[in-house]
């Protein structure tokens, strides 16, 4: 691409690499101490998810033993998983490849 100014021709090279920011899956781990109504209070206050979200991700970690809640950038992922455990939940984050 080229821009003219005046007697100056800049040439511009455009950027062809793009850096994808990498993604992490925050996972909720079921556990036998917390009330299935808890855990749907925690992941709506934690995500803001809607109810029906919050009861499909529960009863998902419920049935399977894990439920995906989110994939993030690394520093949210974080910090979800820190504010899951702080409710007393099971909760770890893993890289998505």
């Amino acid at each position: 691409m080229i821009i003219r100014n005046s007697d100056y021709d800049f040439e511009q090279e455009e950027l062809t690499t793009v850096s994808l920011i990498p993604q992490y899956r925050v996972l909720l781990h079921n556990d036998d101490v917390n009330t299935m109504h808890f855990v749907v209070a925690c992941l709506i206050k934690v995500f803001g998810f809607s109810e029906s979200q919050a009861f499909q991700v529960m009863y998902e970690a419920h049935l399977k033993e894990v439920a995906l809640c989110v994939t993030e950038p690394f520093e949210i992922a974080e910090l979800h998983r820190d504010r899951l455990i702080a409710f007393g939940l099971l909760s770890t984050i893993e890289e998505e490849n």
